[in-house]
């Protein structure tokens, strides 16, 4: 059975969110990938951009770090400087200000204290499983996918448990600002200038600005050093200690990042077992799958569908010349659907290996600094779902992100037949 086919014409604008409503535009990535593997897009919202989709061209631009600069944005939006400055995260810096932030930051996420969740995030599994299947028939999404990100990111910034459900709710409002279903203040839909010196325009951003405020207030007055938070703000090697304004953008980057990659990666591996039936026998059956079927079903989802840089100068790629200044997407989500490096890449293989996807921004300096955690996470929830269910079946269609950045299905109905 096919899990998902692409449904859009071949032609889509990929600026135009509603063309991803219905998911990524694949057809339209394999006709680049064919016809035009550098093509340019005209936008009425701003400056046209460049599309690079074979993975081969996307991964030695992203290595390039000199001809492709991070420290411009990383969304095909324009802004000034001034709103650049005012919202910027490490993601949107370059060497050497990109590696002074990440070795701060990079600690928190590393092997050993990733490790430590481990126990923890397969007892939240437990509680989280045990209610979804009792109902039988639910929206996965809701009732799986978002609960255990949302709990996890609880626990690694220190944050208390009755305020999760907001904090969640305000990282998708940030970072899926452009459907309806998570925003009130839809980006390409209203005015939204009042909000251009917040993270993503939004007006969340300021909300979840004055929670950081608060938050760190709070535990400096209280000496609580629970959390990443606490880890994150102690002085460097050379005695500095990150910026207010730095580090409530990074706390903004790390609720709405840290919880929608990981639903959304969640999401798609239940929609693929919904409708790859073998799958869940394969996760059954063999104890080896779970040293490849984490990143598989990462390729599957691909939850961020492009990062943008900008030239440094002009060059010359497939008979094209770019010029400096201009915006260049990287689309991870052609690159995962790549048939040149992927056999078969619409259908999902739990033992493919090697797998070189690229969702995590391999092969160059901004590689995802939570890959380890949402490694971890997506294993320990499949490895007890499949102790749990004899089948699963999808129970309506599936809706998708109405997004161009940000990957995911957000209502997934399933009936969950239990073991």
């Amino acid at each position: 059975m096919t899990v998902w086919t692409p449904m859009d014409s071949g032609h889509e604008d990929l600026y135009d969110h509603d063309a991803f409503a219905r998911g990524a535009p694949h057809n339209t990535f394999a006709r680049m990938r064919r016809d035009a593997p550098l093509e340019w897009s005209e936008w009425d919202g701003g400056e046209g951009f460049w599309n690079v989709t074979r993975q081969e061209d996307i991964l030695a631009l992203n290595r390039d770090t000199e001809l492709m600069s991070s420290a411009r944005g990383i969304r095909m939006e324009d802004q000034t400087y001034e709103e650049y400055l005012a919202r910027r995260t490490f993601q949107e810096t370059d060497a050497p200000e990109h590696m002074r932030t990440r070795i701060k930051v990079a600690k928190a996420f590393s092997p050993p204290v990733v490790a430590a969740f481990e126990e923890p995030i397969r007892k939240l599994c437990d509680e989280i499983l045990g209610k979804a299947l009792d109902l039988g028939t639910f929206d996965a999404t809701k009732e799986i996918a978002r609960q255990l990100p949302m709990r996890i990111l609880g626990q690694i910034l220190g944050t208390p448990d009755e305020d999760l459900p907001w904090l969640v709710e305000k990282g998708d409002a940030l970072i899926a600002n452009t459907d309806p279903d998570f925003t009130d203040h839809v980006l390409d839909k209203m005015e939204t200038d009042q909000y251009r010196m917040m993270p993503f325009n939004s007006p969340a951003g300021a909300e979840l600005y004055n929670y950081a405020k608060e938050l760190m207030a709070e535990k400096n007055r209280t000496g609580d050093t629970n959390g990443i938070l606490h880890l994150i703000l102690q002085p460097g090697k050379d005695g500095e200690v990150m910026p207010e304004l730095e580090f409530r953008n990074f706390f903004c980057l790390l609720v709405a990042a840290g919880n929608d990659t990981t639903r959304y990666s969640i999401a798609a591996g239940i929609q693929a077992m919904a409708h790859q039936q073998e799958l869940l026998g394969q996760m059954k059956d063999d104890a080896d799958i779970w040293k490849t079927a984490p990143d598989e079903i990462i390729r599957w989802a691909t939850p961020a569908l492009y990062f943008r840089r900008t030239a440094t100068r002009d060059f010359e790629m497939h008979d094209q010349r770019v010029k400096e200044g201009d915006k260049v997407l990287l689309w991870w989500a052609s690159g995962n659907r790549d048939e040149r490096v992927l056999d078969d890449p619409f259908r999902v293989n739990l033992m493919r290996q090697p797998n070189p996807h690229v969702s995590f921004g391999q092969g160059g300096p901004h590689v995802c600094l939570g890959m380890h955690l949402a490694r971890l996470e997506i294993r320990v929830l499949f490895q007890e779902l499949v102790k749990r269910v004899s089948k699963i079946e999808p129970a309506g269609p599936h809706k998708f992100l109405r997004s161009n950045f940000v990957g995911g299905i957000k209502e997934l109905p399933v009936t969950m037949t239990p073991s």
